[in-house]
């Protein structure tokens, strides 16, 4: 038995849309411990990795994991250093 042969158009020429690229979404606010991250980073006293790992019961590798998660997904973020603590904050939104 021998297959049948699909017809395969060579000119199948498809439509591109001069369109400009659409601006990226504002990103959305996860739910649950990146949720309350969220929320602790953008408190004015912002918050260390120890306290993130404090409030959410992680260790301190995997909270920077998460911040680094938070980072890929349009948080943009901040170290400061202020004396002995070194805190993150949520950067101000540039319009």
């Amino acid at each position: 038995m021998t297959r049948a042969k699909t017809k395969n158009p060579k000119n199948t020429a498809k439509t591109i849309s001069a369109a400009p690229a659409p601006a990226l979404p504002k990103p959305t606010r996860p739910g649950g411990k990146l949720g309350l991250m969220i929320q602790r980073l953008g408190a004015k006293a912002g918050a260390t990795a120890d306290e993130l790992a404090k409030a959410t019961g992680w260790q301190r590798h995997t909270v920077h994991g998460a911040l680094s998660r938070l980072r890929t997904r349009g948080f943009a973020m901040r170290l400061e250093t202020e004396g002995e603590r070194r805190a993150y904050h949520l950067a101000r939104a540039e319009r």
